[in-house]
């Protein structure tokens, strides 16, 4: 027997335990304690008269009355937020500051080109870009940022992510380096063969080239560490150094600075540059039209 009304919150809670399939997993997504989403999943339990997860050898899976849940639940939220959640204000009249976690690389591409669209539409909305820290998630789900622009992988068990695009890497370096000059594809022999520059993101010590190159990234040379891509081509244009990027930023730098660029080995993978946001402004829905101008903008301007 159903009571005679639910807790939308433990409705919320169902929505996440069915796509997560996981206590921890949807205690991270929603910002609350394990043991509160356990009381929700027990009350869950007793209200449906269905176990709704249960514990195989392959980890925690949805009953069978639980998969036919899935769809109508998630038809719920949807109906529920439109109806509860405000409409986003006219963009003319919206009043907000939106503050964004990225590198100068997502200042470069993804704000950039949405910027003057932004300012257009919505005169009153403010930008603030916060550089990456360690604790950036965190931040995320205590409303201290809005967003995060990020080509490292997302944990989805504490953020949702849309892929911006799609970017290879290129080698920049000066206009007369030996390497410009080369016919034929850069090998990962003649790549290591000259000083690098790294980007190290603040507060992370992460080099996405080292990730990529896995347990040989030892034998890449690096001469200088920098926190941000800006400050690099004046050191490649007067150096023998060389630097990998992702192209979108390698091509601008070439063109503005005068560098030449080559595709990098190709044992490089490309980067998924992706925007992260909390769950708690995922029905935001000032947040999903300052989103969607930034992922539309982006991707023309590739």
């Amino acid at each position: 027997m159903y009571p005679g009304h639910v807790d939308l919150n433990l409705l919320a809670t169902l929505a996440v335990l069915l796509q997560t399939k996981s206590v921890t997993g949807t205690a991270r997504r929603l910002g609350l304690s394990q043991p509160t989403v356990s009381r929700s999943l027990a009350e869950l339990r007793r209200i449906l008269d269905d176990p709704l997860l249960i514990r195989t050898s392959a980890g925690m899976q949805r009953t069978s009355r639980a998969d036919d849940m899935v769809e109508p639940v998630q038809r719920w939220l949807a109906s529920t937020s439109a109806l509860l959640n405000p409409p986003c204000p006219e963009p003319a009249r919206l009043d907000r500051c939106f503050r964004i976690a990225c590198t100068d690389y997502g200042v470069l591409t993804v704000i950039a080109p949405a910027l003057a669209s932004i300012t257009a539409a919505a005169p009153q909305v403010t930008i603030d870009i916060v550089p990456f820290s360690a604790d950036m998630t965190q931040r995320l789900a205590s409303g201290e940022i809005d967003l995060i622009v990020s080509g490292l992988k997302p944990d989805h068990t504490v953020v949702h992510s849309r892929s911006l695009f799609v970017d290879s890497y290129s080698c920049v370096m000066r206009a007369d380096h030996p390497l410009a000059k080369a016919e034929t594809p850069l090998l990962l022999d003649a790549f290591f063969a000259w000083p690098h520059i790294g980007i190290v993101v603040s507060d992370l010590a992460v080099d996405g080239v080292e990730v990529r190159l896995g347990a040989r990234s030892a034998e890449r040379r690096v001469t200088a560490r920098l926190p941000y891509f800006h400050a690099a081509p004046a050191l490649i244009a007067e150096s023998d150094m060389i630097m990998t990027l992702p192209t979108r930023a390698a091509t601008r730098f070439a063109k503005s600075y005068g560098l030449a660029t080559r595709p990098a080995p190709v044992e490089i993978d490309s980067l998924d540059y992706r925007l992260l946001w909390h769950e708690r402004s995922a029905r935001d829905q000032s947040t999903t039209w300052f989103a969607d101008m930034l992922a539309r903008h982006c991707a023309s301007a590739g």
